[in-house]
């Protein structure tokens, strides 16, 4: 089916959708430029929606906003952005009453004429996901990034050509509704996140589960080896063909690390693919993050242009990003970090103790195997934000901790990121990775990681 059949087949039905952001901004114009009967609900009220409620009215669109923007919607179909649950006790009651309930992703599932590779996991998605496009670029495939990077891709579905691909990063809040999986999935790993929002952990594995659940025989699933969910995972998975990579073990299908290189076995057969230093990015978690990579486009990219990936992709701004040099301290922006064991495989990525700035809105997650890889790998910490006080006492409260390393809390983030850098010598590396999200400051870690980048390009050389 195309999208503009689709878009037919709502002719003289009631659209509401929920969220009017990003992701959902083109299938508003998308509706509306069809004479879709389309009513905007947002919960911000009509000054805070400003040119963007005026843009949509003028486009003919119907307004729904404030705190009970969902009651009642009076809908047919309804579109929900990711950030909105269907357990939400308004979406339920319009469920009940006859309305469905969908979502850009899941529509696009159904018109996206090619192949879709799909990534998904706790950690290392978005880089997983920029790695896959990127290898297949580099062989000449014609490429469409989305999901939770990228361009939404819905309203451009008709212009996708069979022969091309699809790569998609999708999160559990994306995931949860999903009755189809992708034809390669790539489950990177999972730990506990995002359970200030999700039931508990296992409605948010259960959400994760969705890409690979609706799979067919001739699909493709990626797994985690050393993730005890995900390599679990694969007696469930009900793909034809199952890979694995891991770099603690010898799998016997998928891609491997062993004594300093990277492997590919197939059919019991495996192969050197290259050296692991070969990888331009720092850190074992970038390792794992290619391997994955290299798993889901096996069959479609050379093992040369793997190399050469490898070699020369630099990585996604605010993941581990080298912002800055000065007077020999090395600045670097991991605001993607928005959980625990994202700051764990940041700091895990240099060889030296860094100075940390850490903190932002809690997730609901413990903290307590982040207080214990503080203690090994950090000199200083500087915490700011709503969390701050919930790190510092998991700091001091871990095992081993003697007074080291210093803990400095500051309320302001500008502050922190200033008193980490007068704390620097040279040879030091400052690393912002929050282990939180940003919604205590910012509307999202890019703008915090674009904050801390022009407070840090700021910074004066001393005379």
């Amino acid at each position: 089916m195309k999208l503009s059949e689709y878009i037919d087949g709502l002719s003289g039905k009631r659209v509401a959708v929920a969220g009017a952001g990003i992701s959902n901004t083109p299938l508003i114009e998308k509706l509306l430029s069809a004479g879709i009967d389309t009513v905007v609900c947002d919960k911000r009220n009509r000054c805070e929606l400003g040119d963007t409620g005026n843009h949509f009215e003028n486009l003919g669109a119907r307004l729904r906003l404030g705190d009970d923007y969902l009651e009642n919607p009076d809908a047919d179909v309804i579109f929900r952005t990711p950030g909105l649950m269907p357990s939400n006790k308004a979406l339920k009651e319009a469920v009940r009453r006859g309305a469905e309930l969908t979502s850009e992703m899941e529509v696009f599932f159904d018109v996206c004429p090619c192949r879709i590779i799909a990534v998904t996991g706790s950690d290392g998605k978005t880089t997983t996901t920029s790695i896959i496009a990127e290898l297949l670029k580099n062989e000449g495939r014609n490429v469409h990034v989305g999901g939770n990077i990228g361009v939404p891709l819905l309203c451009m579905a008709d212009d996708i050509r069979p022969d091309d691909i699809v790569v998609l990063e999708l999160s559990s809040f994306q995931l949860i509704t999903m009755k189809k999986s992708p034809d390669i999935a790539v489950f990177t790993n999972l730990a506990p996140n995002h359970l200030d929002v999700h039931r508990d952990m296992e409605e948010y594995a259960d959400a994760k589960r969705n890409i690979f659940l609706h799979q067919k025989s001739a699909d493709r699933v990626v797994l985690n080896f050393d993730n005890d969910y995900t390599r679990a995972y694969a007696q469930d998975a009900p793909a034809g063909e199952i890979l694995f990579f891991s770099r603690r073990e010898k799998v016997c299908d998928g891609v491997f690390y062993d004594d300093g290189a990277i492997f590919e076995v197939s059919g019991g057969r495996s192969g050197r693919l290259m050296e692991a230093e070969d990888i331009f990015l720092p850190g074992v978690h970038n390792l794992e993050n290619f391997m994955a990579a290299f798993a889901a486009v096996r069959g479609f990219v050379s093992h040369s242009k793997m190399l050469e990936t490898a070699r020369t992709f630099r990585g996604v701004r605010h993941r581990i990003e080298l912002v800055r040099e000065l007077r020999g301290v090395k600045y670097y922006n991991d605001s993607i970090a928005t959980s625990p064991t994202r700051t764990i495989a940041g700091l895990r990525a240099f060889n030296r103790k860094v100075i940390l700035i850490a903190g932002g809105k809690d997730k609901n997650i413990p903290f307590d195997a982040l207080g214990s890889e503080i203690i090994a790998r950090v000199k200083t910490l500087v915490l700011t934000g709503l969390t701050a006080e919930k790190i510092k006492k998991a700091v001091s409260s871990a095992p081993g901790y003697a007074g080291a390393p210093d803990i400095i809390i500051r309320e302001d983030f500008k502050e922190a990121v200033l008193t980490a850098s007068k704390t620097a010598s040279e040879g030091d590396v400052v690393l912002l990775s929050p282990a939180c999200t940003s919604f205590d400051r910012f509307k999202s870690f890019e703008e915090r990681g674009e904050f801390f980048r022009e407070i840090v390009s700021e910074l004066r050389v001393e005379s």
